[in-house]
């Protein structure tokens, strides 16, 4: 079977759940819609995107609450701050998962540390290149991430580089913008999980805006 994992709110300053009760209530929405992963952005007070302890600890329990035993994945993105390893380091609540972008300096180390405290990484690929550094490193993800800007060539590529290494870690894919529908009917077609959801895009298969993620989970699973 073919996971879903909803991406909740990402980068985006508006239109996304932002607050731990929002995002505890679009997880509990898109849980009953067949999700069965979570990956969202933490954000403080003001909105802005945090790896603060108090931020990540407030945020788990919430969506925790609203959608036990579902595995909640964290974005580690380095744009949030360039103190994400001193941050997580200090996390007394830890999620089950973070995606950790092998495009950004400073991967491995704080790789390490997350295979120290026992956390999950899903391993973001958004080009060969990454895929490359990844099939040429010791880390064993817990999945891969296929996360491409461009379209279904770009995520055969990087599926042509793990398939040549014999790169054994379940894949996840998605895309974003125009090209999401088309990546998520590729991967799934090839037995591949992926991941939906207004981080990526705002719009469902024919181009009518969405009107949350739980009707994107629910279009990605059942086509309507």
């Amino acid at each position: 079977m073919i996971t879903v994992q909803a991406c909740l709110n990402g980068a985006r300053d508006t239109g996304v759940p932002i607050t731990p009760e929002q995002l505890a209530a679009d997880a509990a929405a898109c849980v009953a819609e067949g999700a069965e992963s979570l990956h969202l952005h933490v954000r403080d007070r003001t909105g802005a995107e945090s790896l603060e302890p108090e931020d990540v600890a407030a945020t788990l329990a919430a969506v925790r609450r609203a959608a036990p035993g579902v595995e909640i994945s964290l974005s580690t993105g380095l744009w949030i701050t360039p103190r994400r390893y001193e941050l997580v380091a200090a996390w007394d609540e830890t999620p089950e998962l973070v995606s950790l972008n092998l495009s950004e300096d400073g991967w491995q180390r704080l790789a390490a540390l997350l295979t120290e405290r026992g956390i999950g990484i899903e391993a973001g690929l958004a080009t060969t290149e990454d895929a490359e550094a990844l099939t040429r490193s010791e880390l064993a993800p817990y999945r891969v991430l296929v996360e491409v800007e461009g379209g279904v060539a770009d995520a055969a590529a990087i599926d042509e580089v793990l398939d040549r290494a014999g790169h054994a870690a379940p894949r996840l894919h998605h895309g974003y913008g125009a090209a999401t529908w088309a990546v998520l009917e590729a991967a799934k077609a090839r037995g591949h999980d992926v991941r939906i959801g207004l981080e990526d895009t705002l719009e469902l298969p024919d181009g009518a805006p969405a009107s949350g993620n739980a009707e994107l989970v629910r279009y990605c699973l059942n086509g309507s």
